[in-house]
């Protein structure tokens, strides 16, 4: 099944654990925390003990860390000491892509590397075999609320189709400005998880808890066709 992957970037700071609680209420046991250093991208967000505070109050639940940040390979033990569960990082980022993937995994976590709207779908192929994940934008990177880039869907299909013919089992993470009436063919065309925020969960008329049940409900039945 389909995983909903709330973006905590999408939530009122100023009613961050009231928002977080009614995610878990809602069913949602999988979490997308950007980390942004005001560099790699224009923003900031979030702290790293973000991570430790989600893991000790939902240890359960699983926390995934989008690196928008230069050296990478920095952030590394700290948020395997604060229990994140996936990592991923930019390629454009570092210029050790294979040692930042291992090191990741070394200590315990899933790896994923992220590509962005410009890069090629095969730029992942020299390492493509020791990912666990991918994250494939289909915004650009940086800011929350962003509408879903034109052409997103068929670079999709080209590295769901990728991932088929390489003989790898990474999952595909959308994420960025995914709707309703977008997210079926997200997964009719290769897609594992989705990153959810405004457009599905945190703007709808009927409240968090409604929006991640009609979430699964509605993508239950669709199944992948690549």
């Amino acid at each position: 099944m389909v995983i909903n992957a709330p973006s905590l970037a999408n939530i009122n700071l100023l009613d961050f654990g009231k928002q977080v609680s009614e995610l878990v209420e809602g069913g949602v046991r999988f979490f997308h925390v950007d980390l942004m250093d005001g560099h790699y991208v224009n923003n900031l967000c979030f702290p790293l003990t973000v991570v430790k505070n989600l893991k000790d109050k939902y240890p359960d639940c699983v926390v995934e860390v989008h690196m928008m940040v230069e050296n990478p390979i920095d952030y590394i033990e700290v948020l395997k000491q604060y229990g994140a569960d996936y990592v991923a990082f930019h390629c454009d980022s570092t210029s050790f892509i294979r040692r930042t993937i291992t090191t990741i995994q070394a200590v315990g976590m899933k790896a994923g590397i992220v590509l962005n709207p410009s890069q090629r779908i095969d730029i992942i192929e020299p390492y493509a075999n020791l990912l666990d994940y991918i994250i494939f934008m289909s915004v650009e990177p940086g800011m929350a609320g962003q509408k879903f880039l034109p052409g997103s869907m068929e670079r999709l299909i080209k590295l769901a189709q990728f991932r088929k013919e390489m003989g790898c089992d990474f999952k595909i993470l959308i994420d960025g400005g995914v709707n309703y009436g977008i997210a079926e063919d997200c997964v009719r065309n290769g897609a594992d998880i989705l990153v959810t925020g405004i457009y599905m969960i945190f703007e709808q008329p009927d409240g968090i808890v409604s929006a991640c049940e009609r979430f699964r409900k509605s993508l239950q039945d669709v199944e992948c066709c690549i």
